[in-house]
């Protein structure tokens, strides 16, 4: 039985491209939703700050344009929405802004949406940099009550 709904995680690395050509090729859906996570300038710039221990200058960002974040996460949306559409499936795409951590962001839009199963890629990281960096998908795969497919990196 095909799946109703599918969400794709999409961040326009080749590994992200690999996950959409596997959810064409495996999973046949009436509709696929392309996500993109971004976070805005000033959050980035407030965590950078606080992580090299100086002090954050007052940054208001600018009310008139659009975050550079999300200009870049439109764009990379775009270019994963035509990739699910090459690989064959009936996709829309939509950006996420993420207020807390990425996975987080996934997990609540296929919770919003009630989607049949998330899709992602993964670094493919092993030892113990996979126990220093926990990956977006693993938390993803752990947090979420939905089934998840989880594409490797390629050779």
């Amino acid at each position: 039985m095909p799946a109703d709904l599918i969400l794709i995680a999409y961040d326009g690395s080749e590994n992200a491209k690999r996950a959409v050509e596997y959810a064409g090729r495996f999973l046949a859906s009436c509709r696929a939703v392309v996500v993109t996570a971004w976070e805005p300038m000033v959050r980035q710039a407030a965590r950078m700050s606080g992580l090299s221990g100086v002090m954050q200058p007052e940054w208001v960002p600018d009310e008139e344009t659009e975050d550079v974040a999300l200009t870049d996460a439109k764009v990379i949306n775009a270019e994963g929405l035509d990739l699910a559409r090459s690989a064959g499936l009936a996709a829309e795409g939509r950006t996420l802004e993420v207020v807390s951590a990425v996975w987080t962001a996934i997990v609540e839009a296929a919770d919003e949406l009630n989607v049949d199963i998330i899709v992602t890629g993964t670094r493919g990281t092993t030892g113990l940099r996979s126990l220093l960096q926990s990956s977006v998908a693993d938390h993803v795969l752990r947090h979420s009550h939905r089934p998840v497919l989880i594409v490797p990196p390629g050779r």
